[in-house]
């Protein structure tokens, strides 16, 4: 009968959406930057390689974008990684990863 109590996290209910949306997009657009960067790309590379625009890149990063799962794959396939989501919503719950060898 209990079994299902660890399922449920009231906390995690009470949060308010807006600013979940608002660290998730946070956490999106410093994993962008950061493998960008290690990369040695510039906003406009890396915007041609994805098929996007320079401003949508640096929006993404800005953390004005929330992380949708499209997105997400589009840009790991241009940054040749793959993208890791933990649990939680902050800085580092989001990343992009290089694909294992």
């Amino acid at each position: 009968m209990g079994h299902h109590a660890r399922w449920g996290r009231p906390e995690a209910l009470a949060e308010d959406p807006e600013r979940v949306a608002i660290r998730e997009a946070l956490a999106f657009g410093k994993a962008l930057y950061d493998r960008r960067t290690e990369l040695g790309l510039s906003t406009e590379q890396l915007a041609q390689r994805a098929g996007m625009s320079q401003d949508a890149i640096e929006c993404i990063e800005e953390g004005g974008t929330p992380p949708t799962i499209a997105l997400l794959r589009r840009l790991a396939a241009a940054l040749n990684a793959d993208v890791r989501l933990t649990a939680g919503h902050d800085v580092g719950s989001v990343a992009f990863e290089a694909h294992a060898a």
